[in-house]
């Protein structure tokens, strides 16, 4: 009887399937906003925000505003179709959460690489990339010199 236990446990340690590690999802650029907050409520104020995700939001503005198929859409992303629907799927629930629950919607970061390098000022907030005469020594909105890197170039 012991020996067969043992084999039961050995089997069962055999089986555990550790996850595969998550790909970047390639987005063009991050989202303009760092959060939407409910206008005109009169209950008590929510606690808890949404974290809308940066695919999220890529997700829904390459489906939604841009007018794209899945298909065309998930191989921008460099995501496979059905990965590109859990995503999708994930950022209507959450923009639904939190329309209905009357949220606020924060965005973050997530699991993506940008196709350029993005920058963001800590004074005024600005989230910009470098164009020809830029430098990334100061914040072309403010001019401060506080400027944070949201994303180093990854290559795939």
């Amino acid at each position: 009887m012991r020996i067969f236990s043992l084999f039961l446990s050995f089997n069962n340690q055999k089986q555990k399937k550790v996850p595969r590690r998550k790909q970047p999802r390639k987005i063009v650029e991050p989202p303009r906003f760092m959060g939407f907050e409910p206008n005109g409520f009169h209950g008590k104020k929510p606690v808890e925000e949404v974290d809308l995700l940066y695919e999220e939001y890529e997700a829904i503005k390459l489906a939604d505003y841009d007018g794209m198929s899945h298909q065309q859409a998930c191989v921008l992303m460099g995501i496979s179709r059905p990965t590109f629907a859990r995503i999708y799927e994930s950022a209507r629930q959450k923009i639904a959460k939190a329309l209905v629950e009357v949220r606020s919607i924060r965005s973050v970061y997530g699991n993506v690489c940008m196709e350029n390098n993005w920058f963001k000022c800590s004074r005024c907030h600005n989230r910009f990339t470098l164009t020809g005469r830029q430098s990334a020594a100061e914040c072309p909105i403010c001019k401060s010199t506080n400027i944070e890197t949201l994303h180093s170039n990854n290559q795939n």
